[in-house]
């Protein structure tokens, strides 16, 4: 019976610390989810009519609808954690309800024989018929831990009504809990299906401007590839100069603390949303039309400013036509390359610290008022950015 109660009282605190922690968690990244959303939602205000809507909005549209998905994900994963804990309770309810029925038989039983007991033979009659002293100081000590033992077996008894008592209320509040989840979810599913038929209607009017996307694209990529060309002339020319292979040892120093940073890196803008991913991508409206990138696109609304990922030196500070200025800041063997700024601040040369300010972000009036920057990391060859910068 002790080792029912013992499992009952595990389950029961194991069930409360585990699934709250995890539950915690859950409810802390859909808050920031939410927020996210409400930033997104913000850049979007401005691209009501579906016939002014850009790729890059779409892009922007696209972004928001994943994160409704993950957040409308994260509540089954709630309402899942929710109902496992009810289930714990559940079990350890009936295993405390049927050791309470046997405590308190057991207690029953025992008050009754030491009632008779003492009706019998009273307690200083059974101390004082010992044979000798010893014997009854023994006798003394047996009727103390007796009266001992009943105390504690009462005290058991009420501490276990308690926590059937605390498992029931704990019971019920997930039961609502669920109940207000569910209710939630049912309005975020609303909101995505809203979502989901503004997407597709945004593909059917991009569709209808085929050929102007597809010469958007083609642009695109030219100035993509002028860029790349320049990055690779400015590497090429350190190289020759030896300014990478022969690191100084504060520069070998400030690489290996990029590397160790890997995952950790701040965000090269305060806040934003990745609109084009690293690597080779489906064209979000043409189909058999890929795009490949070799960094990554941060769109962010209003003034925003560009800023260093991690302490280094600018190497290189150069106009690229169509795409404005752009900026490579070395960090030991990496470098990290900020492209479309504008009012750039520093100068080729200039130390830089993490997260200093090193120019704002051009912002096109013309296309819902956002500012779109290219991040790029280059080592030996360009790495994905996603995989150096912190999680949002």
């Amino acid at each position: 019976m002790r080792k029912s109660l013992f499992i009952a009282v595990m389950l029961y605190m194991f069930s409360s610390n585990i699934s709250s922690q995890t539950k915690t968690e859950l409810e802390a990244i859909r808050t920031r989810t939410l927020e996210e959303i409400s930033y997104v939602d913000n850049m979007l205000k401005s691209t009501a009519e579906q016939k002014n809507a850009g790729i890059n909005a779409l892009k922007i549209l696209g972004n928001k609808v994943a994160l409704r998905e993950n957040v409308i994900m994260g509540m089954g994963e709630e309402i899942k954690l929710l109902n496992e804990r009810i289930e714990l309770n559940k079990i350890a309810i009936e295993m405390m309800e049927y050791d309470l029925i046997a405590l308190k038989d057991d207690y029953s039983r025992a008050i009754i024989n030491s009632y008779k007991s003492k009706k019998s033979n009273p307690e200083i009659i059974y101390i004082l018929s010992a044979k000798d002293f010893n014997q009854g100081y023994k006798r003394l000590k047996y009727l103390q831990q007796v009266t001992k033992y009943r105390r504690n077996e009462a005290e058991i008894i009420a501490e276990l009504k308690d926590r059937i008592e605390e498992t029931k209320v704990s019971l019920e509040e997930d039961l609502a809990k669920i109940y207000d989840l569910k209710n939630k979810e049912e309005i975020q599913k609303g909101l995505l299906q809203s979502e989901q038929g503004r997407k597709q209607r945004m593909i059917r009017s991009l569709s209808s401007r085929e050929k102007q996307l597809k010469k958007e694209l083609d642009e695109k990529k030219k100035i993509a590839k002028r860029l790349e060309n320049e990055i690779a002339k400015i590497i090429e020319a350190e190289k020759k100069k030896s300014l990478i292979t022969n690191l100084t040892p504060e520069q070998r120093l400030i690489g290996e603390n990029f590397l160790e940073n890997k995952g950790r890196l701040p965000w090269p803008v305060e806040r934003g949303i990745i609109t084009n991913h690293f690597g080779v991508h489906q064209h979000p409206v043409l189909k058999y039309v890929t795009e490949n990138n070799v960094g990554i696109e941060i769109t962010s609304s209003g003034r925003t400013v560009a800023r260093s990922v991690y302490k280094g030196e600018i190497t290189a500070i150069f106009a690229i036509s169509g795409a404005n200025m752009t900026v490579i800041v070395s960090h030991g063997k990496f470098r990290s390359v900020y492209n479309n700024l504008v009012n750039v601040k520093i100068k080729t040369g200039d130390k830089v610290e993490t997260k200093q300010e090193l120019g704002e972000v051009f912002r096109n009036e013309g296309e819902e008022a956002t500012c779109t920057m290219k991040f790029m990391i280059y080592e030996e060859k360009y790495l994905d950015p996603e995989q150096w910068i912190a999680k949002n």
